[in-house]
């Protein structure tokens, strides 16, 4: 099968491998469409010890699956495989399972492949009317949908439903929908690079701003930097509550004095539990989350030059999708 692999630091190349595997329990899935994350973007910057090259990357997929019983099934991807019997598992918390794996990540390869191998538990049907480039959107829109969840189940009832969320790429905007979708209809989007506010605006329908002002009761961090923690610490209002989701950088911007004074609660967020994954699974099926024709579609044998495009900031879209088939 043919695959991009990251070679090392700002390097990939797009070869033949040998063919994915799959384990019992497990399915062949033939790729249509895979999404490049901000992690994929973090490993080929050489920023991820937990990717270490040579390695197929990719996570965010959707396709049929080969062979079996479920043969020509159309599904997207879980990616996160857990243990299925600890506490964490247990309880649904499956995204804290101390067990868990992720495609992309050793032991598993990831979806910038013709083929990738999961587990059967992972997997969600497909409605035949749903396109599968749209179908790959739900693992990062369920990531959002989480941080979402959580941050509105501790948001007091007393308090107004206003949000900011920081950071226009493809995390930020769907934290913006799921909020839209769980009944806020005041969302701003804070984000610094012109065309992507002006894409933002005009393509998705979004409230944006470069540089906000003002207080709100609800941030959501969706890049995960020094510069943006600070945002997020001064304009939470007192009461309210910062989801941080992104993992630009380890430390620092946090006030922790006018946090606690202000009694402002900070959720670190982390993917997403299988029912989380299915909700926004049936949120995109449903059209609840709007048209999801965003994405900037290209063949993953042209994926070296899109990751380059996404370092040096020349892409407005908040996501580039490879088809490993184009």
């Amino acid at each position: 099968m043919k695959a991009l692999i990251y070679e090392g630091v700002e390097t990939l190349g797009f070869h033949e491998v040998p063919m994915a595997a799959a384990q019992d329990g497990e399915h062949l899935i033939r790729i249509h469409a895979s999404g490049i994350c901000g992690s994929d973007m973090h490993a080929y910057l050489g920023h991820d010890a937990r990717r270490p090259a040579p390695l197929i990357l990719g996570h965010e997929a959707a396709g049929v699956i080969a062979g079996g019983q479920r043969d020509g099934q159309r599904v997207t991807i879980n990616p996160l495989v857990n243990c299925g019997t600890c506490n964490a598992c247990n309880s649904r918390h499956e995204n804290l399972c101390p067990n868990r794996q992720i495609i992309s990540m050793p032991p598993r390869e990831g979806a910038f492949a013709q083929f990738v191998a999961i587990p059967d538990r992972n997997l969600v049907l497909v409605p035949d009317d749903v396109p599968l480039e749209k179908a790959a959107l739900t693992e990062p829109l369920a990531v959002s949908w989480h941080a979402v969840r959580l941050a509105l189940e501790a948001l007091s009832p007393a308090m107004d439903r206003r949000a900011l969320v920081i950071g226009g790429g493809a995390i930020g905007l769907a934290a913006a929908l799921a909020l839209r979708a769980m009944g806020v209809d005041d969302v701003i989007v804070q984000e610094p690079n012109s065309a992507r506010r002006m894409f933002l605006t005009e393509r998705c329908g979004q409230q944006t701003t470069d540089q906000f002002q003002g207080a709100v009761p609800l941030v959501v961090d969706a890049v995960g930097n020094a510069t943006t923690r600070t945002t997020a610490s001064a304009v939470t209002a007192p009461g309210g509550v910062i989801a941080h989701v992104g993992l630009g950088e380890d430390a620092g911007g946090l006030d922790i004095r006018r946090m606690t004074l202000q009694e402002i609660t900070f959720i670190g967020t982390y993917t997403y539990t299988m029912q989380d994954f299915q909700d926004t699974a049936r949120a995109i099926f449903d059209g609840r989350l709007g048209p999801l024709d965003w994405p900037e579609l290209r063949p993953l044998s042209d994926g070296a030059t899109a990751f380059q495009d996404l370092r040096f900031g020349s892409v407005a879209a908040p996501k580039i999708i490879l088809d490993p088939w184009a």
